[in-house]
């Protein structure tokens, strides 16, 4: 390679101080007017007997916080429904084109069943025409919903 000792110890330095291969051939050409190949410059590194340092480990993500809405028993002849609060409950026999489906009780006592297509949208469908649940039961729902599956190993 087209190098003096000079700029052999630049690259060397350059390793040293945890600079990428392709940030060396970038400062190569920049510095000294050399264009060398990814390849060349992995072998100039060969040569010179320089290991790059490993990088940094990346930080663990923070632990998620348990979800604390409350699931329904996977039985639905049982009482499914906390004081309160909204409960699911997972179908043994999914509905016919549905990835998942269920029921759902609101916390004002309103039911209605629950689906997930094929597309992973999630549906539901009131027992009671033209009813809405609050925001607050919708996000209870998710999470609960959320719960019931994983706890199911979808």
């Amino acid at each position: 390679m087209p190098l003096t000792d000079a700029q052999r110890q630049q690259v060397a330095a350059w390793i040293a101080a945890g600079m990428k291969l392709s940030e060396v051939q970038n400062r190569l050409a920049a510095e000294f007017g050399l264009a060398l190949t990814y390849m060349e410059v992995r072998l100039l590194v060969d040569d010179l007997r320089v290991i790059p340092p490993d990088p940094e480990p990346a930080p663990p993500p923070p632990p998620a916080p348990e979800a604390a809405a409350p699931s329904a028993p996977a039985n639905p002849d049982s009482d499914p429904l906390p004081a309160g609060g909204v409960s699911v409950s997972v179908d043994k026999l999914t509905r016919s084109g549905a990835l998942a489906s269920g029921k759902v009780t609101f916390s004002d006592g309103q039911q209605g069943d629950w689906y997930l297509d094929p597309m992973g949208r999630l549906g539901v469908v009131p027992a009671q025409q033209d009813y809405q649940p609050s925001p607050e039961d919708v996000q209870e729902f998710q999470l609960a919903l959320q719960a019931e599956l994983g706890r199911l190993g979808y």
